[in-house]
């Protein structure tokens, strides 16, 4: 079928831009196996830097949420925060994804004119998949039509050689080809200026075979017959030269190629030259990178690499993403994070100590590992949840809660703080709970016993989910614990489910390398709880609350892991590593008892 074919479009608009994207939100996140008051504070403040300050926030949360805080979330008709596990820098995150690229079809003068106008050294050749092919340079690029001429030359005695096709040959001179055959045919050509007479253009034309021709002349009717009724492969007419109506026809029916050019031969030849698609000779020996790469194990490998830019590949399909260079590893975008409900890396989302920490939001101890690069604002109040802070900023700051937000707030509370019966309890949290639950509109004694009897997890959780649900890790005086605690109503499930509780705080304590692991079940209704341990005898001996069984303790009037617990278990630790060897460890005295005044830990 004869037709016209039109040069190659880009496949990319040229005025696409090389620089990063839009920048990353701020995660407000809570502290690992985040407990109701870790979700939901983040939910709350999330809101709060979004209206009160205008910032891009998103509520975020770093391991899976438990069945109570769940039914909060059910409850309020939030959606469940952004899980994220890790915020240290990636190849995805990092990479400049408004990529200028190019197709490997495409001809050499368009992917450099493309190179050119946007000031690049090096450009990813992209198949119809989006699947990177190549990475050609600059120097690639000249090397291609210089071979092109060499090669030439050294095969045949003269540069007239190019490989290339008629599709590429008119878009190199901003064109369209008439042809009956499919242009896009890659094959090699003799390129041929029809400048001699009539009878030496006949010589020079019989010394190569008539199919891979390609003559170049302009307005010489006499010319275009003989070449017509050779026939050559292609005849390309310079200087606004035009076929007669009759040739043109002929043309056609010999299956010569027309490309009509208005500018000069020279140009025409030249152009001609730059038309090789630039797939054909990019070397595919490139490094490519994953997306989920860490930064920090790309440093010395990239450093060591000639390539200037390294494409990134989406993890499944293995298509382009985006781009970077070796200057963007030097100072690689930092995740912008707000920490609320912990103040220690140890205890924070993985990598958050290569994060951009910008605020932090608590009310625990100061764990004394958190550094930042720049002031911040650190909030860290002697109150019984971090869900009081920030209910507290909305209230000075004249701003009401979102319905939803108001009760997720209400659940933090409540949850923290025992419904206002822990000792952690101040009269700030009675003084803003009875505040949030007027702006959630519910009754707060109805929505707490809702609260505590929804999501049982001794009923329902298996060992490693309960344990790990709300679980911190410590290190105090030389030794690794960990704390898990758990609230219920009522504990009466708490001996048939024993064994298998002890059998993973072992697992824990070995797959974790702890020197303890404690398990604290609460019941909320009775005001007391019983500890279950793993780990150092030395630790547990000086445990001096009444044992039950082995390794069961029964605390009586401990509710709070923070302000009673913790404080604690600190000092037995203390005492443990100065009675170490553990064969000399004692029985310790009564001073370390738990009791409700104790400062907050």
């Amino acid at each position: 079928m004869r037709g016209e074919f039109p040069p190659l479009s880009a496949p990319m608009a040229e005025s696409q831009s090389n620089s990063p994207g839009r920048p990353e939100p701020i995660l407000v996140i809570g502290h690992k196996n985040p407990d109701t008051d870790a979700i939901c504070s983040a939910v709350g403040y999330a809101e709060f830097l979004r209206e009160a300050r205008g910032l891009d926030t998103v509520a975020a949360c770093c391991g899976g949420i438990n069945p109570r805080t769940e039914w909060v979330l059910e409850y309020a008709g939030v959606e469940p925060p952004r899980l994220v596990m890790d915020v240290r820098p990636t190849a995805g995150s990092i990479c400049r994804r408004d990529v200028v690229r190019a197709h490997p079809d495409e001809s050499f003068l368009m992917v450099y004119n493309r190179m050119k106008r946007a000031g690049v050294r090096s450009i990813p050749l992209v198949d119809d998949r989006q699947r990177v092919t190549g990475l050609p340079t600059v120097t690639d690029l000249l090397q291609l039509l210089m071979h092109s001429i060499e090669s030439g030359a050294r095969q045949s005695g003269d540069a007239r050689r190019v490989r290339t096709s008629l599709l590429n040959m008119a878009e190199a001179m901003s064109s369209a080809v008439e042809t009956n055959e499919n242009p896009r045919i890659e094959r090699d050509y003799v390129l041929m200026v029809a400048a001699s007479s009539e009878d030496l253009l006949k010589a020079r034309l019989g010394h190569y075979p008539p199919e891979s021709l390609v003559v170049v002349v302009g307005d010489r009717p006499n010319i275009h017959r003989i070449i017509i009724d050779l026939p050559v492969k292609a005849v390309v007419l310079t200087g606004g030269a035009r076929l007669s109506v009759e040739d043109r026809e002929k043309a056609l029916d010999n299956e010569v190629a027309v490309i009509y050019f208005p500018g000069d031969t020279a140009s025409a030849v030249q152009l001609i030259r730059c038309s090789p698609r630039v797939g054909s000779a990019t070397a595919s020996d490139f490094r490519s990178v994953p997306a989920k790469a860490l930064v920090s194990s790309l440093v010395h490998d990239v450093q060591e690499s000639r390539q200037f830019i390294f494409p990134v590949l989406c993890e499944n399909e293995g298509t382009l993403l985006g781009v970077f260079s070796k200057s963007d590893l030097l100072d690689p975008p930092r995740t912008p994070l707000v920490l609320v409900d912990h103040n220690e890396f140890s205890q924070a989302v993985t990598g958050a100590d290569e994060a951009e920490i910008i605020e932090v939001i608590d009310h625990h101890r100061l764990g004394g590992n958190l550094v930042s690069r720049e002031p911040i604002r650190f909030i860290n109040e002697p109150v019984g949840s971090t869900s009081t802070i920030v209910a507290r900023n909305f209230r000075d700051a004249g701003i009401h809660p979102q319905k939803g937000t108001a009760i997720c707030l209400c659940a933090g509370m409540i949850s923290d703080t025992l419904n206002l019966t822990s000792p952690t309890t101040t009269d700030i949290d009675r003084e803003i709970l009875v505040w949030l639950g007027e702006v959630a509109g519910i009754d707060l004694d109805d929505f707490a016993a809702r609260f505590f009897a929804a999501g049982s997890m001794l009923r329902s959780a298996p060992a490693d989910k309960l344990i790990n649900a709300d679980r911190k890790e410590y290190k105090e005086h030389g030794w690794r614990i960990s704390i898990s605690q758990i609230e219920e109503v009522a504990l009466d499930g708490f001996m048939s489910r024993r064994a298998e509780l002890e059998d993973y705080l072992d697992h824990l304590r070995c797959e974790r390398e702890l020197d303890h692991a404690c398990l604290l079940v609460t019941d909320i209704t009775r005001l007391f709880s019983l500890l279950l341990v793993s780990g150092n005898e030395s630790i547990s001996r000086l445990i001096d609350y009444p044992r039950q069984f082995d390794g069961v303790f029964r605390l009586d009037g401990v509710v709070s892991r923070k302000k009673q617990f913790f404080p604690y278990i600190s000092r037995v630790l203390a005492r443990a590593s100065r009675n170490r060897p553990p064969e000399t460890a004692t029985t310790g005295d009564d001073s370390g008892r738990i009791n409700g005044k104790e400062a907050n830990g």
